[in-house]
């Protein structure tokens, strides 16, 4: 596969602009940036002010920083550091869901509603709720408020981890793993990682576990379930990805971040003829909303509106000067898009009291009056129109994709409505025609634009027969190399592969969401489990999970969930506890006896794929499941003679 192919035309051209016009852009920061080696393999501690202590050491010298920690002990330190930070992205996402969530189901906000009944009658069965002859708003503040209750909760287990197999909770009670209160094990992280407290590696690495799994199974999870229930439960629509969404003779404006909340207001405010007609006023045939990072998947995923860029991509939006109005809510925000919006017309709007940026301006997230807020917004961007500069938009071909595979949807296509169900899931993969399921995830990395890391994964798995289940920017890259769509299956996947996407009418890569619904990963791993047929845990299945393109500390937290839930995770680097042979060795080998997950770091795309494929291998031949079975064809003869049991 060519650089240029790769890399897009759309962003080619782009950066070409950029060099021209003398815009600095992160691809240009990457490019001329050296990573820090101290830093990078976790061979700093500075966690006090006595150093900051560099831990590097002459072969067979132990190194310790001034109060005596071990390289090991800093290594482990800053790993469940990188845990708790990445927790702490996801929980603060999800308190300000279920508090929108709480106001929507006492009738306080007039433009949030329960809209999946369905969805909250299963959700309130998780928390033990009785839903007989009570109406929505009333089991739902019941909810609402039982939910709020575990971010302080001191004692017991989270109520999510119920909807793991019962194996798994029992091996996470035995382990000191069940996740407590959401909130709790943060804190209790950040306590133990201080200068004096938890020295040791095993103690700090078990509890680093439990907090990614108050995530998974909570702090993520939680979000998810909550924003199906109030915004909608997505189910396939289709959508388009790349640069070249962006419309010349539309107001165009970017929605960028995590929280849907406000987005959703914005996509439902420009119904409004009120704003269309004032921007056929300014010039303009309409108004066009499209997205960036996990927002711009929420909005995919509900309404079908395109993805403009990834991550690595949100400046070269800017640059292309047809952008009236980028609203930024939380996390992934590049500080330097004021900058590059000066050099244009564009108005950069913050919304979070938690991500505010120098030199944008601010509106506050009010949920009470968050339509007309939407409202007040678009108005911006309209008003901005006239102020356009020279545009350039890619004329490179978008790409077509399908999104939506929720947990619920998955299981609705393999059974219908009356038998939704993952039987014919797990009779594929017990028969050989799916080798097994992957999650390949994360982010999208400037360093690594053109090199189609992500994309390069993806066409190995699927060519061997494996199902790829995607969240986040990771969507953005495989949605350009057309894996999004029900034609890749017989184009780019394994004979087994193709045969059931053709049947079922799926692509081979299903996107699922934005990054807090990796959980709906997780409950379509335990729904395998509990549909039976491929033992009886989560690390039973042949499974795994992939981030090639990794660079926040959520994902950190996203990976040892997924380890600690018993599965495989590769990251498309080098080791980030590189500096510590013995948390390495625990991480990559060690965890394998405790959860039955483990850790890999490779760079290679290629390599990546392979460790993946032998993973899954193992794991069906542990199955007895390691060969494809035979298809017979029986006559009648045949019939007869077989037995019922």
């Amino acid at each position: 596969m060519s650089d240029e192919k790769n890399k897009g035309k759309a962003v080619t051209e782009l950066l070409d602009i950029a060099k021209v016009e003398n815009i600095q852009t992160a691809h240009a920061r990457s490019a001329s940036m050296k990573p820090c080696p101290i830093g990078a393999t976790s061979a700093c501690c500075k966690n006090c002010f006595m150093g900051p202590c560099r831990l590097v050491s002459k072969s067979g010298e132990e190194k310790r920083g001034v109060c005596g920690a071990t390289q090991d002990t800093v290594a482990a330190r800053n790993f469940a550091r990188m845990i708790a930070a990445g927790n702490a992205g996801h929980v603060d996402h999800a308190r300000e869901i279920v508090k929108v969530f709480r106001g929507a189901a006492k009738g306080e906000l007039k433009h949030y509603e329960i809209k999946d009944e369905v969805k909250l009658h299963m959700i309130a069965k998780v928390y033990g709720i009785d839903t007989d002859g009570r109406d929505k708003q009333d089991i739902a503040i019941e909810l609402g408020d039982k939910i709020t209750a575990e971010f302080g909760q001191q004692e017991g287990e989270l109520k999510m981890i119920g909807r793991a197999p019962k194996k798994r909770r029992q091996l996470w009670k035995d382990k000191g793993l069940s996740p407590r209160g959401i909130d709790m094990e943060i804190v209790e992280m950040m306590h133990r990682t201080i200068v004096g407290n938890d020295q040791d590696v095993m103690s700090l690495l078990m509890a680093g576990t439990r907090t990614a799994l108050s995530n998974g199974w909570g702090g993520s999870m939680i979000p998810t379930e909550l924003q199906d229930i109030m915004l909608g439960t997505p189910s396939p629509l289709k959508g388009k990805a790349n640069l070249g969404v962006l419309e010349e003779d539309q107001v165009n404006i970017i929605v960028h971040g995590h929280d849907p909340l406000l987005a959703e207001m914005i996509v439902e405010a420009v119904k409004d003829e009120s704003l269309q007609a004032a921007a056929r006023a300014k010039g303009a045939s309409g108004i066009n909303i499209v997205g960036i990072c996990c927002t711009a998947n929420e909005v995919l995923l509900r309404h079908g509106l395109s993805m403009v860029g990834s991550f690595s991509q949100q400046e070269l939006a800017l640059i292309t000067g047809a952008v009236e109005l980028m609203a930024v809510d939380i996390q992934c925000i590049m500080q330097s898009l004021p900058a590059i919006a000066k050099c244009y017309h564009t108005k950069i709007i913050t919304t979070s009291d938690k991500a505010k940026i120098p030199g944008a301006a601010h509106i506050p997230f009010d949920e009470e009056n968050a339509y007309e807020q939407a409202k007040e917004i678009i108005k911006l961007a309209v008003d901005n129109f006239p102020n356009r500069r020279k545009v350039h938009i890619p004329d490179e071909k978008t790409a077509d994709l399908i999104a939506g595979f929720s947990h619920e949807t998955i299981s609705y296509m393999l059974g219908g409505t009356f038998r939704s169900s993952y039987r014919p899931l797990n009779d594929n993969i017990i028969n050989g025609r799916i080798l097994g399921v992957v999650g390949v995830v994360g982010c999208s990395l400037p360093k690594d634009e053109g090199k189609g890391i992500t994309s390069t994964v993806v066409k190995e798995l699927i060519a061997n027969n494996v199902l790829v289940l995607q969240t986040g920017c990771a969507s953005y890259a495989c949605a350009n190399e057309d894996y999004l769509i029900p034609e890749a299956a017989v184009k780019y996947a394994g004979s087994g592969l193709a045969e059931v996407c053709e049947t079922v009418g799926i692509p081979p890569v299903l996107h699922c969401g934005s990054c807090v619904d990796n959980s709906r990963i997780l409950i379509a791993c335990a729904a395998m489990v509990h549909e039976g047929g491929l033992g009886n845990d989560l690390a039973d299945l042949p499974v795994a999970g992939c981030a090639p393109e990794w660079m926040s500390e959520k994902a950190i937290a996203i990976g040892q969930y997924f380890v600690g839930s018993g599965a495989p995770v590769v990251f498309g680097s080098k080791s980030p506890v590189a500096n510590s042979k013995c948390v390495n060795d625990l991480l990559t080998k060690g965890f394998k006896e405790i959860t039955g997950g483990f850790w890999a770091f490779e760079p290679n795309p290629n390599k990546m794929a392979q460790i993946i494929i032998d993973e899954i291998v193992v794991r069906r031949t542990a199955l007895g499941i390691e060969k494809q079975k035979e298809r017979v064809l029986y006559d009648m003869a045949m019939r007869r003679d077989l037995k019922c049991g």
